[in-house]
């Protein structure tokens, strides 16, 4: 008769033993869930840091690109403009050396987008293709080079 306390002690007993051990689990599933969150961002910021980089690169041949244009307009402005002031032979070599220039940039614009060195972290976006940039430079290294034939063909 004596036992219907003592199962009823033994209960309460038992259950304010489990209640540390539901608060722990609860509380390791909160862990585990930021942890989560965590890896998730940390692993959206790489992709972005990749998505970053890309454009960086994109910029920078951009940068080449722009700067072997106007190089080479600056190369047939120099042979147009100092064919009035200066002789003849310094004005064409004025622009070969304007045109060789945008020649050199045009070549190093794609041979930095092509070999970039480390491999970058995974990214949302697509390069431009590699096979489209050398296409693009060979025109532009042609645009020049006739250039360059234009500026020594054309006597004064």
């Amino acid at each position: 008769m004596n036992d219907a306390p003592a199962k009823s002690i033994s209960k309460a007993a038992a259950r304010a033993a489990a209640k540390p051990a539901r608060q722990m689990a609860r509380s390791a599933k909160a862990v585990e869930r930021s942890t989560d969150q965590l890896t998730e961002k940390a692993d959206r910021r790489t992709v972005l840091a990749g998505d970053r980089t890309l454009l960086a690169a994109e910029r920078t041949y951009a940068a080449w690109v722009r700067t072997g244009l106007a190089a080479l307009a600056s190369g047939v402005g120099a042979r147009a403009l100092f064919t009035a002031v200066l002789s003849s032979m310094l004005a064409k070599l004025t622009a070969t050396i304007l045109i060789v220039f945008a020649c050199l940039c045009f070549v190093i614009a794609v041979w930095r987008q092509i070999h970039d060195g480390v491999p970058g972290p995974e990214t949302d976006l697509r390069a431009v293709p590699h096979g489209v940039l050398v296409i693009m430079n060979m025109l532009l290294l042609l645009v020049a080079t006739a250039t360059l034939v234009g500026v020594w063909a054309h006597w004064r």
